[in-house]
């Protein structure tokens, strides 16, 4: 981390929370500086003692954590616990303040990753890389071959055309899909804009990580699975 740095960025890279929910606390006097008040645009400096509402901030690199989930229908993927009471993070109960890498919307269950480093979020979120994620997918009636290929080749929702992907069937009425991209609620946009209806969504993969751990259950990166994370958001 650069030193000086304005303390919306601090907060965001230090896994405490968005720019915008810092610009908040700090519009509400719920963030100090050496036990001050800071005004908005205010820097943080190496060795600046940081709290927000009375919770001290530790920014120390051997504090970060990378932990994989497997997140339970039902569960909200927000960092607001004041709205939401299914949240991810209550439901975690993890002793460091951590957030999720992208979204998995409330009735869809699966892999989703974890962490309080800020550094690393656009990283794995930025499009350009086109990593994948896969999913196990039922829907309401029997898979047409029609709705195999539209599915592949690309999709109307959202005012885009959706990136080819791979489709794969499974039974009658499951299918796999291997997406490059993160559209909001795109595998049931895409099923609806087809006449069809998500009755069971579950993400079994993300890049090389591949869910292996119980419905809401979690575990950290092993150093070889970090290791490769790095590699591949580095390309």
């Amino acid at each position: 981390m650069n030193f000086p740095i304005r303390i919306n960025k601090y907060l965001s890279q230090v896994g405490f929370c968005s720019r915008r929910e810092a610009d908040r606390l700090l519009q509400d006097n719920q963030i100090l500086i050496n036990d001050s008040l800071p005004e908005l645009g205010a820097k943080v400096n190496e060795g600046d003692v940081v709290k927000v509402k009375g919770e001290l901030v530790n920014s120390s690199e051997d504090q970060q954590v990378y932990l994989i989930f497997n997140k339970p229908k039902g569960i909200v993927c927000t960092t607001d616990t004041g709205v939401e009471k299914d949240n991810i993070i209550d439901y975690i109960n993890y002793p460091t303040r951590i957030y999720p890498i992208g979204r998995l919307d409330k009735m869809s269950e699966g892999l989703i990753f974890l962490t309080n480093d800020g550094s690393i979020v656009n990283k794995i979120l930025r499009a350009r890389h086109y990593h994948e994620k896969e999913y196990v997918v039922k829907v309401n009636k029997p898979l047409s071959n029609d709705f195999l290929n539209k599915m592949r080749s690309g999709v109307k929702i959202l005012d885009t055309i959706t990136r080819k992907c791979k489709v794969e069937k499974v039974n009658q009425n499951t299918f796999k899909i291997v997406l490059t991209q993160g559209l909001n609620r795109q595998i049931r946009r895409m099923c609806e804009a087809l006449g069809y209806r998500v009755i069971a969504l579950k993400r079994i993969r993300i890049m090389h990580i591949k869910l292996d751990i119980p419905v809401g259950k979690y575990r950290k990166f092993t150093p070889e699975e970090f290791a490769e994370l790095e590699r591949q958001i580095e390309a």
